[in-house]
C-alpha cells in the first residue's frame, strides 16, 4: 500500500472531522446496512474526514471485532472520497494492533483516545503515544487530549520524537488554555482540531484551530459545513448564527456531564428515520417525554 502524504493528511484534519455513530439493530448487534448508509450520507453531504471509533461511535461499548469492522466499513465507503481517521486506544498492545489493522484496512490516520489509566504521568503519556506512532510510521497520528494538566511542552517532545504525529484533537473546555497549550506545543507544528465540536469551534478557531470534530454532522452535514465555511472566511458573525441555531441541541448533549452525548444524536437520527435510537450501556436512550423536543430541534435543519 502506498504510504500517505502527510501534507494531504494535514489538510484533511483542517476540516469538519466527523465522528460517525454506530447504529444497532433490534437484536443489539451493529446494523451494518444502516452503518454504511449513514457513512454514505456523510460523504454524499460533502464530509471528507471520518473518524470511526470515536466517542460518538460508542468506542468503549464496542467489542474488538466491532471496532475493526467499523474501520473496514468506513474505509470501503470512503475509498477515493474521504480520509479515514481510525480511533484506537486501551492498553498499548491493543492500541498498536488496532492501529496496524487500521493501516491494513485503508485508514490514513489514527486518533489515539485519551488514556483512561488512573495514573498518567507526562513522560508515560509520551511513551504511550510514541509506541503507537512508531508502530505505524506511514500513518498520521492524532492524540486526543482531554487532560487539562497535560503541558504543551509534553506534546512538543512527542512531536520531536514522532514526525507522524501531525494533528491534535484538543478537548479541554477552556479556550484560553487551548490557545496557550497550542503555542507552547508549536502552533504551526500540528493541525489543531477543536475537539469539543461546533459550540467550541469559533473560540478555538480564534486561538489557532483550523478544524473541529462533530457528532451533530451525522444529523445535518450542511449545518456543520456552513459553520466551517464561515470560520474559514473569517465571518465570525455568520459562524455564530449557526452556533445559535445548534446551541439547544448541543446543550442537550452536554447536560449531566454529557450523559446524553450519543443518545441525542441517535434520537435525532431516529426522528429522521435513519437508524434506531438504541445505545449501549453506560449510555441510555432518551426518555419518551424528551424525544419530541429533539425531533422539533432538527426538523427544520438542512441535511
Amino acid at each position: 500500500m502506498t504510504e500517505p502524504q502527510l501534507p494531504d493528511l494535514r489538510a484533511a484534519l483542517a476540516d469538519v472531522v466527523a465522528i460517525p455513530v454506530t447504529p444497532f439493530g433490534a437484536d443489539g448487534t451493529v446494523d451494518e446496512k444502516a452503518q454504511r448508509a449513514l457513512l454514505r450520507r456523510l460523504i454524499d453531504g460533502g464530509i471528507v474526514t471520518l473518524t470511526p471509533n470515536g466517542n460518538t461511535g460508542e468506542f468503549y461499548a464496542l467489542t474488538p471485532e466491532e471496532r475493526r469492522r467499523a474501520v473496514e466499513l468506513s474505509a470501503e465507503e470512503a475509498a477515493g472520497a474521504a480520509t479515514v481517521v481510525a480511533g484506537v486506544g486501551h492498553e498499548v498492545p491493543t492500541a498498536v494492533a488496532a492501529a496496524q489493522h487500521a493501516r491494513d484496512a485503508g485508514a490514513q490516520l489514527v486518533m489515539v483516545h485519551q488514556p483512561v489509566h488512573p495514573y498518567v504521568s507526562q513522560d508515560g503519556w509520551i511513551d504511550y503515544h510514541r509506541a503507537i506512532a512508531d508502530a505505524v510510521p506511514g500513518l498520521g497520528v492524532v492524540p486526543y487530549i482531554r487532560n487539562p494538566l497535560l503541558g504543551g511542552g509534553t506534546l512538543a517532545q512527542l512531536g520531536a520524537l514522532c514526525p507522524n504525529v501531525i494533528g491534535v484533537k484538543y478537548a479541554v473546555p477552556d479556550a484560553a488554555r487551548f490557545a496557550a497549550f497550542a503555542r507552547d506545543a508549536g502552533l504551526d507544528r500540528f493541525v489543531w482540531i477543536a475537539g469539543l465540536a461546533e459550540l467550541y469551534a469559533p473560540s478555538y478557531w480564534a486561538g489557532g484551530a483550523t478544524g473541529f470534530t462533530s457528532g451533530l454532522v451525522n444529523v445535518a452535514p450542511a449545518v456543520s459545513l456552513t459553520m466551517r465555511d464561515a470560520l474559514r472566511a473569517g465571518r465570525y458573525a455568520d459562524a455564530m448564527r449557526t452556533w445559535e441555531q445548534i446551541r439547544p441541541f448541543e446543550e442537550l448533549r452536554a447536560a449531566h456531564q454529557s450523559a446524553n452525548n450519543v443518545t441525542v444524536v441517535k434520537e435525532a437520527l431516529a426522528s429522521l428515520g435513519l437508524c434506531r435510537r438504541d445505545v449501549r450501556p453506560p449510555s441510555r436512550t432518551l426518555p419518551a417525554e424528551q424525544r419530541a423536543e429533539v425531533a422539533a430541534l432538527v426538523a427544520g435543519w438542512d441535511a
